[in-house]
């Protein structure tokens, strides 16, 4: 993590809500993650702020070569430059003064030497002594890092103008990547969603992904995982090829924002106990591969680089620096991610104020995990939000479905050649009228197209709140989508970004209430719910029961742990107490769904003739 003045990060949300982060919150030294994902959106954005800021702007047309990599490029590299001039006019300001070089210092964490100089400054009365500190301190402030997130999962096929397929290197995930690659960026690269083979071997072509003479990594690799087992193979796979994960970012698999993959019941204090457990074999099993490769390739692996080991971060629904001291001191993580709370900081991200008090005025069941997505892959969603209004009033019309105007998410061919996207008007309307010729009850038709008019643009309407929001669009024929984890519920108005950070690290009045359940409470009650919904959704074979009972020991296991953590001593605003009533609850129900189901399991396990669904 190049940013070591700060103790968290603010995480990736959507494709546009940290676009414009860095620009925000960078020049305050706290690191932020732009999506790059949506080469379009951020050509528009660039546009944006280089008017804004008078820079030059020359179009990057969609019909150029390898048009989204300059794009993603020429971005980054404008990101980079207003950074660096909002930096230095924040360290020309003087200090002593309520400015935004007074605020830079003051929302530093208590435990940072730099925080400590400051704090030494404001008593200083020697005044040759506090100007050679004040200059000395003005040298060290460094901006947050601007790092970036590719989804490998969205690494679709792209064609040219004669509709033949381009080679792999420009499919989006590699396009993406090189756009990141090619940058004036020192930062990292967060890859999320899993192992996409082809992209992680398509790191091995840029330089900056390897140490210099001085030892140092321009470009860095983080990588986003849900336990230990995937953090060595995605780090094993990289390291035969001589690069260096530089961060394991822990995310709980549900209580999250965006896109939610969940773990076979395994929750997030079981995964951290096994990485404090196992932390010293990524080092140990990863850095022979790096020493052989660099040996191999004739290079000199830097003798400062030696003693190095990959960061681990964790981040998902954590609401209180009592909780946030647990990841840290209790289970050794490095640092935090806050999210969701962050998208009610309009000094932070980018929503438009139709959504904004949506989102404020949330209840807690209006925050829901859905089947929007048209990856296929469980999606957290705000209800009444206006993506979600307007796709229910386009279903009711003879053209459900959106246009596709960007087309990231195709994965379909059902019914072309080339992949459609499943939330579009062309695959919506062949599939509703497969629907209306099965020789099935009207019941059982609607039920289906149903779960067809759930999908939603994610690629457009994700973008459209930040657009309205800085004003290049307007909210007609705009519709917003928003992906909140469920923990923002808590958070019930907009905060100053000096509030959100103080409330971090934990000075001053909580900005949750004290009844709020410990985040642990919080995904539990998520994974007893989705266990809830693979009874119904999923074929009960032998298959099935067999992951569905696997699914639950490690759940009770999970819970069992998080009873032991209970009895320990709280930090300060951390809510140790309401875990064992709220487990007490949650296994109950978890019981009782295997008790209403217990006829059907014991009889696909004995092999059985299969019970229908």
């Amino acid at each position: 993590m190049q940013n070591i003045y700060h103790l968290f990060h603010i995480p990736v949300m959507g494709t546009g809500f940290s676009i414009d982060t860095p620009i925000r919150v960078a020049p305050f030294g706290i690191s932020s993650v732009i999506s790059i994902v949506d080469d379009v959106l951020i050509e528009k954005i660039r546009k944006f702020y280089s008017e804004k800021f008078n820079f030059e702007f020359d179009e990057i047309p969609h019909k150029e070569h390898d048009s989204r990599a300059k794009r993603i490029t020429a971005y980054l590299n404008l990101v980079q430059k207003i950074v660096h001039l909002k930096m230095e006019e924040i360290k020309s300001q003087p200090f002593f003064q309520n400015n935004n070089k007074s605020k830079y210092f003051q929302m530093l964490p208590e435990t940072s030497p730099l925080k400590h100089a400051y704090n030494k400054l404001l008593q200083i009365k020697n005044e040759f002594d506090k100007k050679k500190l004040a200059t000395d301190l003005t040298k060290l402030m460094r901006p947050g890092s601007i790092d970036v997130n590719i989804m490998v999962k969205i690494d679709k096929i792209n064609f040219d103008s004669f509709g033949k397929a381009l080679s792999d290197k420009y499919n989006d995930a590699k396009a993406a990547l090189r756009g990141f690659a090619q940058s004036n960026l020192d930062s990292s690269v967060i890859f999320s969603a899993g192992l996409n083979r082809t992209l992680f071997s398509h790191v091995s072509e840029y330089s900056d992904f390897y140490r210099d003479k001085t030892g140092e990594l321009k470009k860095k690799i983080t990588v986003k995982v849900s336990d230990f087992r995937s953090a060595l193979i995605q780090g094993k796979f990289l390291a035969n090829k001589g690069i260096e994960v530089s961060e394991f970012r822990i995310e709980s698999g549900l209580n999250c924002g965006g896109h939610a993959f969940a773990s076979q019941g395994h929750l997030l204090p079981s995964l951290l106990h096994e990485f404090k457990e196992k932390k010293d074999q990524l080092t140990k099993q990863l850095q022979p591969l790096i020493l052989k490769f660099y040996e191999n390739m004739g290079w000199q692996y830097p003798e400062s680089a030696s003693s190095n080991e990959p960061l681990i971060t964790v981040q998902g629904g954590i609401g209180t620096n009592g909780e946030a001291k647990r990841l840290t001191e209790d289970f050794g993580c490095d640092a935090t991610g806050w999210g969701s709370p962050f998208l009610l900081v309009p000094e932070a991200t980018s929503v438009d104020k139709e959504t904004l008090e949506i989102l404020k005025n949330a209840k807690k069941e209006d925050l829901y995990l859905s089947n929007a997505s048209p990856l296929g892959v469980p999606f957290n969603n705000l209800r009444n939000c206006g993506s979600e209004l307007w796709t229910k009033m386009k279903s009711q019309t003879d053209k459900p479905g959106s246009p596709c105007p960007k087309g990231f998410l195709v994965t379909d061919k059902q019914f072309s050649e080339k992949p459609i996207c499943t939330a579009s008007t062309q695959y919506q309307t062949q599939k509703i009228d497969e629907i209306s010729k099965m020789q099935i009850t009207e019941e059982d038709k609607q039920r289906l197209k149903n779960r067809v008019f759930e999908k939603i643009c994610l690629c457009e309407h994700l973008g459209n709140g930040t657009s309205i929001a800085i004003g290049i669009n307007k909210k007609k024929n705009s519709p917003q989508a928003i992906c909140p984890g469920p923990n923002i519920f808590w958070f019930k108005r907009e905060y100053s970004l000096q509030e959100m950070v103080d409330h971090i690290y934990g000075r001053g009045k909580s900005l949750v209430p004290d009844e709020r359940p410990h985040m642990f409470c919080q995904e539990v009650e998520l994974y007893v719910n989705y266990f809830e919904s693979l009874i119904g959704t999923m074929t009960l074979d032998v298959q099935g029961v067999t992951y569905l009972r696997i699914f639950k020991e490690n759940l009770e296991k999970g819970m069992d742990y998080c009873l032991q953590i209970s009895d320990e001593k709280p930090y300060s605003g951390e809510n140790l107490a309401s875990i064992p009533p709220f487990i007490s609850a949650q296994r109950e129900k978890l019981n009782a769904l295997i008790a209403g189901n217990k006829i059907l399991f014991n009889a696909v396990e004995a092999n059985s003739s299969l019970v229908e669904n």
